[in-house]
């Protein structure tokens, strides 16, 4: 039973990538988690990616590129506001400006870097690096 299919996700994702796979599969699927991989690849620390539809909740097929030290799903989901992004950002990545936050905000799924850029807020979803 499936409790938080972002974290699955994740795990999957990470577990795949350190034992030296080239693709992993991740189920099911969501609108989310099609706008977190989209930013991943946009940014390459995966390769392409496809919805696979089966009919059970479909899932994304990602293909692996080998550029993904640590990710994982940020619980609980923080609200974070424009100031308070370098708290935030020593907290959960290793080092400044290495790595990402991926967060949800009233203008749609983004990385911080975006939310600075914006002079927006949001909660913290996922961090990636």
């Amino acid at each position: 039973m499936q409790f938080d299919p972002l974290n699955d996700a994740f795990v999957s994702i990470f577990n795949a990538e350190q034992s030296g796979h080239y693709e992993v599969t991740v189920k099911p699927a969501s609108n989310l988690l099609g706008s977190l991989l989209g930013i991943m690849s946009e940014r390459g620390y995966i390769g392409e990616y496809e919805r696979i539809e089966n009919g059970r909740g479909g899932g994304y097929r990602i293909e692996l590129v080998g550029a993904i030290n640590k990710c994982g799903v940020i619980k609980p989901r923080h609200a974070v506001k424009f100031a308070e992004f370098d708290k935030w950002e020593s907290r959960y990545l290793p080092a400044q400006d290495f790595g990402l936050l991926l967060m949800t905000t009233n203008q749609g799924v983004m990385h911080h870097y975006d939310a600075k850029e914006g002079s927006i807020g949001g909660r913290l979803l996922a961090y990636v690096f």
